[in-house]
């Protein structure tokens, strides 16, 4: 997938996918000396954050734009560019730990499998993703203007349902300590361009096929369409459901 990042941006103006994954790192509990793996580290503030608690963290990323963001911010911990799907490391991991990742991956049992080789026997697998549901409302609205304006969208992402995302995990050898689904509605940071900005960073891939003089018209479709439901207060709100998982693995 080509690097559709923009590092600066997402530190400024959509700093909530990280802040909102902060109390993710209680239920990790990473301890002095152990080694975790921050799988999909964007730039890095959850990595500085496992690796204040005192363990040897490594921040791990697909996009160059963000690894190299993270070197910036916080030069003295390791970050590295990979493939969540192509783990090799040569020392195991205590824990793996994942923020706002893996629903951008559409082959799951590979990433759950990868994982499963990168942990030591118990070691534990603690994540958030977007669930079923994730983003509904904004979803139904590009895809049904998208296919008004004659394009087919394709959903650039794997948002899971709790019972589809456990028997992955168990097939993959996992045993489930904790798994729930949860809604967050998220305050957009700009006023008046925050659900814009969001389809611009995020939702990039489905504009893949338009034209880049179309896209700043069917952008202000789909703002049209989801005022009346997702601006209030003088903000933009994004329909966010959530999955999280505390798993351990269970075989050699």
């Amino acid at each position: 997938m080509p690097d559709i990042w923009d590092s600066s941006l997402y530190d400024d103006r959509h700093s909530f996918v990280w802040k909102s994954g902060g109390d993710l790192i209680g239920l990790l509990n990473p301890k002095p000396g152990e080694r975790i793996l921050d799988l999909g580290c964007g730039t890095g503030h959850l990595t500085a954050q496992i690796a204040g608690r005192g363990a040897a963290v490594i921040g791990m990323d697909s996009s160059a734009s963000m690894i190299a963001q993270a070197r910036q911010n916080y030069p003295k911990i390791a970050f590295m560019l990979g493939d969540a799907r192509e783990l090799r490391f040569d020392e195991p991991f205590d824990g793996v730990f994942s923020n706002a990742v893996l629903h951008w991956i559409r082959e799951p049992a590979r990433v759950i499998d990868a994982v499963a080789l990168a942990l030591k026997p118990q070691g534990r697998f603690v994540l958030e993703m977007g669930g079923k549901g994730n983003n509904a409302l904004i979803v139904a609205a590009v895809e049904s203007i998208q296919r008004a304006h004659g394009y087919e969208p394709r959903l650039p992402w794997f948002y899971p349902s709790a019972a589809e995302y456990a028997t992955l995990l168990e097939r993959g050898g996992f045993e489930i300590e904790t798994l729930w689904t949860f809604p967050r509605w998220t305050k957009l940071d700009h006023p008046e361009r925050g659900l814009r900005e969001w389809l611009e960073m995020f939702g990039a891939l489905w504009f893949e096929d338009v034209p880049a003089q179309e896209r700043g018209g069917l952008i202000a479709e789909i703002e049209d369409r989801l005022r009346p439901a997702l601006y209030r207060d003088g903000s933009w709100w994004a329909d966010y459901h959530r999955l999280r998982v505390v798993a351990k693995k269970i075989n050699g």
